[in-house]
């Protein structure tokens, strides 16, 4: 039987550490994802800065939401190097060290981070919520979004209890009262992302249904598709967090990885909400309308002598109506006019405004 060289520590602290580890990878992993879509999104928003003042807006966004997650990046880092390099020979070992020591700057940043980057994750979800429900009319939107709305101010309030019950000295967010106000705000947290989720995906439903009847598959699929919602909605969020939720709520040493994978994944969602944005892929106020009118000029295109050019007609209208505009260079193929063996195509490109 080899010797045994670990620690001299309980089973489940050593459990703890070693998730505890395993975590800050899946941090670094996740934040390389987010550098990579922000580059995508940045030099998209920054191309149209001049055409659009939301882009400037959205660019401000993600900025903050990157320098965030930079600086819960580096704390957690800095977290792992006190602990383990740093005060290794702490009396009962590392961490009861980062127990003793959560009013450090150090900790209290990284609990701050986190409830910040939530927060912002959340908002842009009410945003996308109040967005999808204006097709249905502005009253229909605010008394949809009314309640999530409240419920986010209400995990606003106890977000910012947990984070102040979690940075006393002796304490952390697994300690029995931080505990309780962490359990608290990620329920409410998570409610508002499931309500969001449901009141986003049974919308989206509702319209694909709509569209799907009216329009060719290929033409809706941008705006429909399952993959759509599932972006558009948060799923995968709602998805990790859950599971999140779960293990911090029965003191699972598991919810050391969930809690970074979950943070990671609302950050990833954000991050393609806002490129499907800028692409024009996103569900905007007056896509219906535009689907609409596309769905209007398909019909009449086939009795029509004269359905090539109606169609460029209305291949403009419904792309002004969705953020676009017309612009020569790359092809992109339009159902035309057939007639023995004689076929017409017209090509275009989007460009965005």
């Amino acid at each position: 039987m080899a010797p045994y060289y670990g620690p001299d520590e309980p089973e489940a602290t050593i459990q703890l550490e070693r998730f505890f580890l395993a975590g800050d990878v899946a941090c670094g992993i996740g934040y390389g994802i987010q550098l990579v879509l922000y580059y995508s999104c940045a030099m998209y928003l920054w191309s149209r800065r001049k055409q659009s003042r939301k882009s400037l807006f959205l660019l401000a966004y993600i900025t903050v939401l990157l320098s965030v997650s930079t600086i819960f990046v580096i704390v957690q880092a800095r977290t792992v190097q006190l602990m383990y390099v740093d005060n290794r020979n702490y009396p009962g070992g590392p961490f009861p060290f980062f127990l003793a020591t959560q009013n450090w700057a150090v900790n209290v940043m990284f609990d701050a981070c986190l409830f910040v980057l939530t927060f912002l994750s959340d908002s842009l979800m009410l945003w996308r919520c109040w967005v999808i429900w204006t097709s249905s009319g502005k009253v229909a939107a605010y008394l949809v979004t009314a309640f999530p709305a409240v419920t986010l101010l209400a995990s606003f309030v106890m977000g910012t209890l947990w984070t102040l019950e979690s940075t006393h000295p002796g304490l952390s967010f697994y300690s029995k009262l931080p505990l309780a106000f962490g359990t608290s705000y990620y329920s409410i947290s998570l409610s508002v992302n499931i309500i969001l989720t449901i009141l986003i995906t049974g919308r989206l439903l509702v319209y694909r249904k709509q569209i799907m009847d009216s329009l060719p598959a290929e033409h809706a699929k941008g705006y429909v598709s399952l993959v759509t919602i599932v972006i558009e909605s948060a799923a995968i969020y709602s998805v990790w967090a859950f599971l999140f939720l779960i293990t911090y709520a029965v003191d699972n040493p598991a919810n050391q990885v969930l809690l970074f994978i979950s943070c990671a994944a609302q950050q990833i969602v954000s991050y393609l909400i806002i490129y499907r944005l800028v692409d024009g892929r996103a569900w905007r106020k007056d896509t219906l309308y535009a689907m609409s009118a596309r769905s209007r000029g398909e019909r009449s295109r086939t009795t029509d002598k004269r359905g090539t050019e109606a169609a460029n007609e209305l291949t403009t209208f419904h792309a002004a109506t969705v953020g676009f505009v017309l612009s020569e260079g790359h092809d992109v193929s339009l159902h035309g006019q057939h007639s023995e063996g004689k076929s017409s195509q017209t090509a275009s490109t989007f460009a965005v405004v």
